[in-house]
């Protein structure tokens, strides 16, 4: 799983700079999918037969001739989302607080970008904007700054299982892009057992992926046919 997050303060262009990257992204033959992070109240607009339902059910969901949309008055987790995306790829605007992901961060200088998440021990690849930070380079050009998302992006599960030695996913995500580690260091992810869910990784702490293997292995030797190796199951849900 690919993705990076574009953070900044209120008004700097978060979105304009999605927008770019996620035209950058497929330029490069991908196709990426977006994810907004809002304070706004009320994601869709007033008076719409959909916010009407919307008031008067837990969902709502529309189906046009060209587009799909689906409301919840509830808040989802990030990880629930990346399920509908559909796509590998991901642009995240705004989610400050994550750290599950590599971010490049708008900024007008640099006490702005440090206090987005940028130079030693943040998760900051670029700053947008003119002046780089403890390492961290400015970079203006969105076509270039779409090759690093593609490059250098990842996604860890938040689990913060500590399975591959850290406190937390922040400290491992905090490591990858200083390039003292890789995603795959990551053992909730991509392990001996693995589950996807619409293509989107599930991450197992140790424990669940230990249980889960032990099961599912103890039902498989009992099927004839049986033999050692890796195992493809596809589940319809």
């Amino acid at each position: 799983m690919r993705a990076v997050n574009v953070v900044g303060f209120k008004d700097t262009g978060k979105t304009t700079l999605a927008a770019g990257l996620l035209e950058g992204l497929t330029a490069l033959g991908l196709a990426p999918a977006a994810l907004k992070f809002t304070h706004q109240a009320g994601l869709d607009k007033q008076g719409t037969d959909t916010a009407k339902l919307l008031s008067r059910a837990v969902a709502s969901a529309a189906i046009g001739e060209a587009e799909s949309a689906v409301f919840w008055r509830e808040k989802k987790h990030l990880r629930d989302m990346l399920a509908l995306l559909g796509s590998r790829t991901v642009v995240v605007e705004g989610g400050k607080d994550l750290g599950v992901m590599p971010r490049i961060v708008i900024a007008a200088d640099q006490a702005q970008a440090r206090q987005l998440g940028a130079g030693e021990g943040g998760l900051a690849l670029a700053v947008y904007g003119p002046e780089g930070v403890d390492g961290v380079p400015a970079e203006r050009d969105v076509a270039k700054l779409a090759r690093l998302a593609a490059e250098r992006g990842f996604l860890l599960p938040g689990l913060d299982c500590g399975g591959c030695g850290r406190a937390s996913c922040r400290e491992l995500a905090v490591e990858i892009v200083a390039g003292r580690a890789a995603p795959e260091d990551c053992t909730a992810q991509g392990g001996e057992i693995s589950v996807t869910m619409n293509g989107v990784p599930l991450g197992l702490n140790p424990f669940v992926a230990r249980m889960l293997k032990a099961g599912l292995a103890g039902m498989l030797r009992e099927l004839k046919g049986f033999t050692p190796g890796e195992t493809v199951i596809t589940l319809k849900l």
